[in-house]
Parts: C-alpha cells; sequence; structure tokens
C-alpha cells in the first residue's frame, strides 16, 4: 500500500523517538529506514508512505492509533520566534477611553495579545460605554489600583500584582482608582477592539 499520511506524523515519530531515548541512527537502523528519509520525515519535509510507517511503528514498538493519537494531541514545534517591546515602544491604540500599548502586534498567527493599558477614567461617566471583548479576558494590575466593574459581578478592586480572568465577552469597565494605573490586559488575538490603527 504506498497511501501517503499527513507530514504531522514526523513530529509524532520525533516525540516517540526521543521518548524511548534512541537517536535517529538508532530508530533508522531498526526500522530498516534511511537515516536522510527519517531526518527529513521527522523536519517535515518529505510524506511517509504507510509501509515506512509501519516500520517505524514497530521499531518504536507503538500502534499507528498511538502515532495518530500523539499527532492530534501534540502541540507544534517551538518555533523560536519572540519579540522584544521595550518601554513606551508598541504600536497604540484605544480601548474604550483608555491608550492601548499593544505588545509583539508584529507576529502572525499568535493565541494571544498582550496590551498594557493606562487606566485613567475614574467613573463609568468618564469611561462611557462599557466595553465587550471577543474572548476571555486576563488582567494584571502593574502599576496602582484599577477597579473592574462588569455587568454580572460586584466591582472588584486589582491593586498592584492582583489579576482576574475573567469571559470579557461580558459588558465591563476598567476605572482607576485613585491616581492613574497601568494594567496588563491579554486578550484572544485578533479580538477587533484591540486592533492597531495601522
Amino acid at each position: 500500500m504506498r497511501q501517503r499520511l499527513s507530514s504531522g506524523a514526523g513530529l509524532a515519530v520525533r516525540k516517540l523517538r526521543l521518548s524511548k531515548g534512541l537517536t535517529l541512527a538508532e530508530l533508522s537502523e531498526r526500522a530498516g529506514v534511511p537515516l536522510s528519509s527519517l531526518s527529513k520525515l521527522e523536519l517535515g519535509q518529505v510524506l511517509l508512505t504507510y509501509d515506512k510507517l509501519m516500520r517505524l511503528c514497530r521499531a518504536l514498538e507503538v500502534d499507528l492509533e498511538n502515532v495518530i493519537r500523539h499527532q492530534a494531541e501534540g502541540s507544534a514545534a517551538p518555533s523560536g520566534r519572540r519579540v522584544v517591546v521595550r518601554a513606551g515602544e508598541g504600536e497604540t491604540t484605544r480601548l474604550g477611553p483608555h491608550p492601548v500599548a499593544l505588545a509583539a502586534s508584529e507576529l502572525l498567527a499568535k493565541p494571544f495579545a498582550p496590551a498594557i493599558l493606562t487606566v485613567s477614567a475614574r467613573t463609568l461617566a468618564e469611561h462611557g460605554p462599557m466595553v465587550r471583548l471577543s474572548g476571555e479576558v486576563y488582567l494584571l494590575a502593574l502599576d496602582g489600583a484599577a477597579v473592574l466593574h462588569a455587568e454580572s459581578y460586584s466591582p472588584l478592586t486589582l491593586k498592584t500584582g492582583d489579576g482576574v480572568y475573567f469571559d470579557g465577552r461580558a459588558p465591563h469597565a476598567v476605572l482607576a482608582q485613585g491616581k492613574p494605573a497601568k494594567v496588563l490586559l491579554v486578550a484572544s488575538a485578533g479580538d477587533p477592539a484591540l486592533a492597531g490603527e495601522g
């Protein structure tokens, strides 16, 4: 049978190989698969034929179902990407009345969007309409105290170092308690309310 399987199987084979403490050369010898082919498979550069996958499974002492489960449950290999955001840098936008510094806005395909809010509104009247985000949110008071108002809960005061995780789809507002506060907001990436000005 010459059916080709997903290139993601290479990542599953690599995880299984490493979990057994085998080198590429050792697995190559055990499975009868050329070392260069095995290396390219693990790097996702070639697709695997069914017969080679079965030989690898026998050499790794796993069944095909286990390889597929590893592939489905596994996460992508680390990409090695990073972005350093220095104080005062970053794309800016607004969230309600708050100036927002977006962190790592140039990274694509990230699961979350970190941002620093400068919170100065002290009343709901100053804040204006409550905000809704598209998913779950984490807030952490970095400097000063902030108060989270939400339709479903009593106001919650966050002092420096305090955090809260909540459903951002519910209308909410973040207010300063006393002096302006700096708050870290982590929301779902691509949230339209956090779209930069471009």
